[in-house]
């Protein structure tokens, strides 16, 4: 079972995101003990060259991959991330990070989760076409492609109908578990 919250606790963390970053924090608050995971370049022609990382986050994190007022939200609720296994469609995403954030001092599969990964063109083609194959929807956007699970077999979804959403760029991938939650990723690799 993919943990998952509700349409409701996404759209009240989205609103506390948005506030937080609006706000300005009259003292900083602790920085939360990274999960860093430092993607390596593999060997070969199918992985395509990143931009270089912002100058504020030179390695992926839990806590770098989403806006930091995404960050402050949920730490303040008492959530924390762990990093999980990060596969699309039978590829594995070894390039990249992902992560479940979650309340993890009581027993619930409620949560967010949020990934980012390096992904050359042979990969990405791979990986949607098993994502497809699974019965995953393809769209076609200005970002790049979407491929979003059945709503009919989705846990939870966002205002617009979607659920879990990867976003595929010219090297890259984004994910998360509605299409409107891709929004609170900043990374750029």
């Amino acid at each position: 079972m993919i943990p998952r919250i509700t349409a409701a606790t996404a759209g009240t963390l989205l609103l506390l995101a948005a506030l937080t970053a609006c706000a300005a924090p009259a003292e900083p608050a602790p920085a939360p003990t990274p999960n860093v995971i430092t993607p390596t370049p593999s060997s070969g022609g199918d992985t395509a060259a990143s931009p270089e990382p912002s100058a504020a986050a030179t390695e992926l994190t839990c806590e770098s991959m989403i806006s930091a007022g995404t960050v402050a939200a949920l730490t303040e609720a008492g959530w924390t991330a762990k990093p999980k296994e990060f596969v699309a469609g039978g590829v594995e995403l070894t390039e990249g990070l992902l992560c479940f954030w979650a309340d993890y001092s009581v027993a619930s599969d409620h949560g967010q989760l949020y990934g980012w990964a390096a992904l050359g063109a042979e990969a990405a083609a791979e990986a949607q076409a098993g994502l497809l194959a699974e019965g995953w929807k393809r769209e076609d956007g200005p970002d790049g492609t979407y491929i979003t699970e059945d709503p009919r077999y989705s846990m939870g979804t966002d205002e617009e109908g979607y659920g879990m959403t990867y976003l595929f760029g010219d090297g890259w991938v984004r994910f998360a578990d509605t299409r409107q939650g891709l929004i609170l990723i900043e990374w750029a690799g």
